[in-house]
């Protein structure tokens, strides 16, 4: 963990490597995946110095794009009858 982790953030990292450890997942890459996560968290939660990762904000747009599309077959559909 970063120096500059809370014990909040410590604690997380520490239950999220024995979790993954007894899951058996990312087998001998538990403590850099954990650090990954709680680095991602602190991170969004501004708690770094420069937060360079922003909550993702994606759904609106994909919204629109599948209407969009919806709206063009149909309108393709009308012109060929």
């Amino acid at each position: 963990m970063p120096k500059g982790a809370s014990p909040k953030r410590e604690r997380e990292y520490e239950k999220i490597e024995r979790k993954f450890k007894k899951e058996g997942r990312y087998k001998g890459r538990e403590e850099e995946v954990a650090s990954r996560i709680v680095n991602k968290q602190r991170a969004e939660s501004g708690e770094t110095k420069e937060a360079k990762h922003k909550p993702a904000r994606r759904a609106a747009s994909r919204r629109k794009s599948r209407t969009h599309r919806r709206t063009q077959r149909r309108t393709s559909a009308r012109s060929t009858r």
